[in-house]
């Protein structure tokens, strides 16, 4: 699986916001922006995508903003890849009668990834990124 660099940083916008999220005031988004190295007007683009999913929320004026729209254990990976993704992150290649084996164990490991996008929240992640002796 690759990950597009949109979808990158839409998966470090939205840990950064649920690490604000128990505040509830917003995240200016030239904050996020500095802080993962995102071009801001890329990153309002993402945020956008977000907010007209339903993922964020926003608030204009100097103290204005986007936090997430709900709790972020209720905020999967999957959620968030497929807004900026499509359901493209689950590709399956063409079966090929010759290539059958092949195509179910892709089916099979593109079935896993979309189970562990999914089954990880933004909160998991979160707080993943607060401690400071986590492995993947």
């Amino acid at each position: 699986m690759k990950l597009s660099a949109k979808a990158e940083y839409a998966c470090l916008a939205v840990i950064a916001l649920a690490h604000r999220h128990e505040g509830g005031r917003p995240v200016p988004i030239r904050e996020i922006a500095e802080a993962h190295e995102i071009p801001e007007t890329f990153l309002t683009q993402i945020l956008i995508r977000l907010k007209g999913a339903g993922l964020v929320v926003s608030t204009r004026g100097s103290s204005g903003g986007y936090r997430l729209a709900r709790d972020p254990m209720t905020i999967s990976m999957g959620d968030v890849l497929r807004v900026i993704d499509g359901e493209g992150f689950q590709e399956r290649p063409q079966r090929r009668s010759s290539f059958n084996a092949l195509a179910e164990l892709w089916e099979r490991i593109q079935a896993s990834q979309v189970n562990i996008l999914d089954g990880t929240t933004v909160a998991n992640l979160a707080a993943l990124d607060r401690s400071p002796d986590w492995t993947i």
